[in-house]
């Protein structure tokens, strides 16, 4: 483990960091790319974008860990602060109609829960969080991941997700982030690059565009390796704002790079058909189509998965128009040339998602990355935000705040028909209903506070929000959610930097050095 504290410079006072959107002075320290006038010390922002995990699932029982023989150990450092998370009585008297259960590291396949937009609001049951088993359970599915009674409830501790606990211990912990709205993947994926599901076309009908608003998870109409119902998006995204700046921006994505290349010339579409093998030795395709949000605005789309036309336009508009394979952000990084903001979304096997993938595939995708980014030359400049794009109906106890209304055939939260109150959502779209379940976000930065736990309500725009002011690129508006999002800046002291660099064991999520 290697552990530094070096005061960084007093770069903005408390008020204007505080603000984020106020007129602060460029981050002191040389700049990689001329456009990255920025309102923070952070020059470099990359945001890993994980798939479905509640926040009770990995960190429920936070900081305390079983520790079993065979397991990798976990012991929180002194004065590490608590967690809004499962309590004695939730544990063994719970409301639901099992009790939660720790899985174990035999246990990291399971069965993918249900995460309808519908399902979910009705497993809240008005607030109260007792009716997951009835709503979001699944228990029976194909080996090698397991089902069982009552797996809903059930979560995993540090000896698991070892590599997550350790990041909480040395930067910054969220315990009140939720998914911007209801829902499966398509509807957070879009929220954290617009804040915004309403302006679907579909290309047919269906139930996964409803009332103009994503509510499932349809594939993108601006994608050769799309498939079935297709959706295309109206309105702008964060990267039109970021190209209208000159900042440098790109999506990198496992399996985005084809394996057989578009033709033209014969009307033949690029296939995306790699793959990689699981902890449980099952073959998953690399690529998913609804995972890739830009592919849904046809301004930022790159139909034909094109590469870019080299590693120095890497971040800037070219053929590939800023829609990468995952390969080019490694590619990029290495030669010292990370965009200013970077998404990232691992393979298929690695991305967490139960079902076909797991939390110690997860661990090595999430550990690599961090390490690389931490022995960069631009670490000194860069936060790594770790966000989920939904829960999967995973339980969690703590119902979300409702900001944000609807009344449709689809909700179900409070009466039939009624997510929150008859008072009009924004913008008058209905099927947005927000906030959805708590979901982790931690945030890993030289700037990022040391051991810390933030309380603030923030959601997946709470990102975009971070985004836009930071690179003083202005609101996406017309009924986006950035308007209502919390900040990320209590995570983060930017007058002194207080964390210093974590490198990680991938296999164990140990330190390294242990």
């Amino acid at each position: 483990m290697t552990r530094r504290r070096t005061r960084l410079g007093v770069i903005a006072t408390a008020a204007a960091v505080a603000a984020l959107a106020s007129a602060v002075p460029a981050a002191a320290g040389s700049t990689d790319h001329d456009e990255q006038t920025t309102a923070t010390p952070i020059e470099h922002l990359v945001v890993i974008f994980q798939e479905n995990v509640s926040f009770d699932h990995y960190f429920g029982t936070y900081p305390h860990a079983t520790n079993p023989a065979g397991e990798p150990a976990f012991h929180a450092a002194p004065r590490t602060p608590a967690v809004n998370g499962l309590t004695p009585a939730l544990l063994t008297n719970n409301p639901n109609a099992a009790n939660p259960m720790r899985l174990d590291r035999s246990e990291p396949l399971t069965c993918d829960q249900n995460h309808d937009y519908t399902a979910e609001q009705k497993a809240f049951d008005g607030g109260k969080m007792d009716k997951f088993i009835e709503n979001t359970q699944t228990t029976s599915c194909s080996p090698p991941d397991i089902g069982k009674p009552g797996l809903v409830m059930d979560y995993y501790d540090g000896n698991i997700v070892t590599a997550m606990w350790n990041y909480a211990q040395h930067f910054a912990l969220s315990d009140n982030s939720y998914n911007t709205v209801f829902g499966p993947s398509t509807p957070g994926a879009l929220n954290l690059v617009s804040g915004q599901t309403h302006g679907a076309t579909p290309s047919s009908a269906g139930n996964t565009v409803v009332n103009g608003s994503v509510i499932g998870d349809p594939d993108p109409t601006f994608d050769d390796c799309s498939a079935g119902t297709t959706v295309a998006m109206s309105g702008p995204n964060i990267g039109e704002l970021l190209n209208a700046k000159g900042t440098t921006w790109g999506f990198f994505q496992g399996g985005f790079r084809p394996t057989t290349p578009a033709n033209p010339a014969t009307n033949t579409k690029a296939s995306c058909a790699s793959s990689h093998t699981n902890i449980g030795g099952a073959t998953v395709t690399d690529y998913s189509a609804h995972h890739q949000p830009f592919q849904y605005y046809q301004s930022t789309a790159n139909p034909h998965h094109l590469p870019p036309s080299s590693v120095a336009n890497i971040g800037h508009t070219d053929a590939a128009n800023h829609q990468y394979d995952l390969t080019d952000f490694t590619t990029a990084l290495h030669a010292g040339n990370l965009p200013a903001v970077s998404f990232l979304k691992a393979a298929k096997y690695q991305d967490g998602h139960p079902g076909y993938s797991d939390p110690l595939d997860e661990q090595h995708f999430l550990v690599n990355t961090i390490n690389a980014l931490q022995n960069s030359k631009d670490w000194r400049s860069t936060a790594v935000v770790i966000a989920y794009d939904d829960s999967d109906g995973w339980y969690d106890h703590q119902p979300s705040p409702i900001v944000n209304p609807s009344q449709s055939p689809q909700d179900a939260l409070t009466a039939p028909g009624i997510c929150g109150s008859t008072a009009t959502p924004l913008a008058g779209f209905q099927d947005r209903c927000g906030y959805g379940p708590r979901t982790p976000l931690l945030v890993i930065s030289p700037y990022a506070k040391r051991n810390f736990v933030d309380h603030t309500v923030t959601d997946q725009s709470s990102i975009l929000r971070f985004i836009e002011d930071n690179w003083r690129t202005g609101r996406i508006g017309g009924g986006s959610f950035d308007a209502l999002a919390g900040p990320l800046t209590p995570m983060f002291d930017f007058t002194y930097g207080r964390a210093g660099k974590l490198i990680l064991d991938p296999t164990t999520g140990t330190c390294a050095e242990e």
